[in-house]
């Protein structure tokens, strides 16, 4: 390593690899970087994906780089001064709440903020201004699993660490194709799997992805048939004995209401409504009852639903049933879709938290925050805030007036798309922060704002298994672009807060933001900038415990494991049992829409192709959009290889080739979400998606929706843009 070498962080995935940055000199003798694997790094041990290999790539390419401002949406953008722009911002926020009130202002954030960006946004938006409308595309993400750790064990917080990769003997994964989406943990677990014959991967899919290739076995239910199969499982258990009952007895409660509703699903019942065979279905239980320790894994699949919170917690429910948790290669393990949405969840990023694992709803946390943030008692609201759909309403009715996003693209990514397109174009104004220009959100944007990105700012993120590292700046900002937080915390200085906003640097951000970690569950007190520049990654929980970690790699401090001690963070010291019953889908097939329709990422690239669209080599792998269907439904259609076929459901239409494939099932078909407008014509997944959403996590049910499928006429191809439609400042 030489001396100039930067230790940093991938900006992509919440595996949070470590990544290094060395100086290279290129042939016309320009200066450069290099990015390469930190082997130091406990979570990523040296590992790479494509995307953190070539993430260099797109750092400098179609970048925003001045402010722009249009006073209407008809009109061009033209550029505009910094300071200009932050006093427009500071006088609409003041005039939005002398003319309506508080709650008419929300900002969307995103889990591509570092934890500093979070927190000031936290302290400006439900601190000084005392709304709670602050939410992030971790609602898309995350929600479902915060909300089902909370209600399970008192409180947010995977407990798991990745060591549990080489530990376990049994690796549930359900509603994740781990190997594309967040392959350097799939890479660790695979390692071992292959060294240990007697280690059984169990993979829970609609699709034969990738991660289902290599299982022991793979269940491929139906869509929406989650729970039913956590509960049969768990049923199975039952019958074979296979129960912890001293642990159920001393360290749970709602074990008799779990059982009882175990009685309705019988292995017979449960495979038939699973699509699976029932051999399977007790070969899964069976593997689970003879390991010694079971770690499960989820992602996207379990939390993007209606019933996320319930899939979540009757997954959680089988390791009660069975004491797998609080021990080396066991335990409920989510993976983070996004590189900080864990500090974000510690920050109090969603509408119903406060920072460091608090809650809007209760009292004595929002006097510790008015306390800290040196506001008037009883300032901070009350009141749950707007999630992102809600705000989507709100645009509608005109009760939001003032709309601030920022790091995110929700143009490609929120559900019932064009309703969202046409709520924007409502919206009496809109500040859109990002690093990147054109974005699909920047056509709905009234003031534009430049961010520095990965590689131009220094911050802290947190990874899947809490391990907090320094993604180090080693290059200037581009043009006129400035750090999230150091934007937020000049707003704030402009509407009267300087004593609030007396930042100078991110450290010292970050300074502040863990002292309300202190003596809570995410306990980051003893963690700052210079410790994680001098002595590298931190996992939070007790300081005084070392992670210990076969691979030889540097541990991190903290605690590895939560709940070792099977105490919980309840009132009681007890985790709970959920007892929850089988809903299906939100929106089910029918005569009229007989498909179910599912999507998700694919390995190379990352949600809305901002960074990853411009890079070569991923757009190889991935030229263009495609549409799996079973070669049972495309005989039925006479769709061949490569036909565009239409999907369409009550809300919208997309079009994709057919791709043809034996690893959907019949009456599935499955599309990736990368493709926004400015990337391909007619190809918007969330065109057809609806935000029905969990009743606890409020996160939309972005998984499955009911389509109808017709094949289009006379249409070689779909056209791909090579690169983002043409947009200049003065052309919107």
């Amino acid at each position: 390593m030489t001396l100039d070498c930067v230790k940093t962080v991938c900006p992509y995935c919440g595996v949070g690899c470590g990544l290094e940055a060395v100086p290279t000199t290129q042939k016309d003798g320009t200066s450069g970087w290099k990015i390469r694997g930190d082997r130091a790094h406990p979570s990523s041990q040296g590992m790479v994906c494509v995307k953190g290999a070539t993430v260099m790539d797109a750092i400098h390419t179609n970048r925003l780089l001045q402010p722009l401002y249009r006073a209407t949406l008809d009109q061009p953008l033209q550029p505009i001064s910094w300071d200009a722009a932050l006093n427009l911002i500071a006088e609409r926020i003041h005039t939005t709440q002398q003319n309506y009130d508080r709650d008419a202002i929300a900002m969307y954030g995103s889990g591509q903020f570092q934890t500093e960006d979070y927190y000031v946004a936290q302290k400006l938006i439900k601190g000084c201004l005392g709304t709670n409308n602050f939410d992030a595309n971790s609602r898309l993400c995350m929600s479902s699993a915060v909300s089902g750790y909370i209600q399970s064990f008192g409180s947010d917080g995977p407990p798991c660490c990745y060591d549990d990769l080489e530990q376990t003997d049994c690796a549930f994964l359900i509603g994740t194709n781990t190997a594309e989406c967040h392959p350097i943990i799939f890479n660790r677990l695979r390692k071992h799997h292959k060294a240990n014959p007697h280690v059984k991967l169990i993979v829970v899919d609609p699709r034969r992805t990738p991660t289902a290739e290599a299982a022991d076995l793979h269940l491929a239910i139906r869509p929406g048939t989650d729970i039913d199969l956590l509960n049969g499982i768990g049923c199975l258990l039952l019958q074979q004995e296979a129960v912890d009952i001293s642990f159920v007895q001393q360290h749970t409660n709602g074990f008799e209401n779990y059982i009882e509703v175990l009685r309705h699903y019988t292995p017979t019942a449960v495979a038939q409504r699973c699509g699976i065979d029932e051999a399977d279905l007790r070969l899964a239980a069976q593997y689970w009852a003879a390991s010694h320790a079971v770690l499960s894994l989820w992602s996207m699949g379990m939390n993007q639903s209606s019933e996320g919170t319930a899939k979540v917690r009757s997954l959680i429910d089988l390791h009660l049933l069975t004491g797998m948790i609080g021990k080396p290669g066991a335990g409920p393990f989510s993976l983070t879709g996004q590189p900080n949405a864990m500090g974000g969840r510690e920050a109090g990023g969603l509408a119903h938290l406060l920072p460091g694992y608090r809650s809007v709803k209760n009292a004595n946390h929002r006097r510790e925050l008015e306390q800290f943030w040196n506001l008037p008692a009883g300032h901070l609201s009350a009141q749950v805030g707007r999630t992102i759909c809600d705000t989507i309403e709100g645009l509608e009715t005109g009760d939001i007036r003032f709309l601030w996003i920022a790091a995110t693209n929700p143009v490609v990514s929120l559900p019932d798309l064009d309703r969202v397109k046409a709520a924007l174009e409502r919206s009496p104004f809109t500040v859109y922060q990002d690093a990147y220009y054109p974005t699909e959100t920047s056509q709905f944007a009234h003031l534009l704002l430049p961010a520095a990105q990965w590689s131009e700012k220094t911050g802290c993120m947190t990874n899947s298994e809490r391990v907090v590292t320094l993604s180090q700046a080693f290059q200037e900002p581009m043009g006129e672009a400035r750090s999230d937080w150091s934007i937020f915390a000049e707003v704030g200085r402009r509407l009267g807060f300087g004593h609030q906003f007396a930042f100078e640097t991110s450290a010292d951000v970050f300074a502040e933001f863990v002292q309300l970690t202190r003596d809570r569950p995410c306990d980051m007190a003893h963690i700052n900038h210079a410790r994680l520049q001098a002595v590298g990654p931190q996992q939070w929980g007790k300081p005084e415990i070392q992670a210990s970690s076969p691979s030889g790699a540097t541990p991190a401090s903290g605690s590895a494991r939560l709940y070792t001690n099977h105490h919980f963070a309840t009132a009681d010291g007890r985790a709970n049992f959920g007892a929850f019953h089988s809903r299906g889908l939100a929106e089910p097939p029918n005569p009229d829409y007989p498909f179910v329709f599912t999507n998700g990422r694919l390995y190379g690239h990352w949600h809305t192709q901002t960074r990853t669209g411009h890079i070569e080599k991923i757009r190889q792998m991935h030229p263009q959009p495609f549409l799996e269907i079973h070669p049972r439904d495309a005989a039925t259609l006479g769709v061949e290889q490569g036909d565009i076929v239409e999907v369409r459901s009550r809300r919208g239409s997309a079009q994709f080739p057919a791709k043809i494939t034996r690893g959907i099932a019949p009456g599935t078909v499955f599309a990736p979400m990368h493709w926004g407008f400015l990337w391909a014509d007619h190809a918007e997944i969330n065109v057809l998606t609806h935000p029905t959403s969990c009743p606890d996590s409020r996160q939309p049910e972005l998984k499955a929706c009911a389509v109808q499928l017709i094949p289009v006429a006379q249409l070689p191809s779909l056209e791909c843009i090579e690169s983002p439609k043409a947009m200049t400042a003065s052309n919107s």
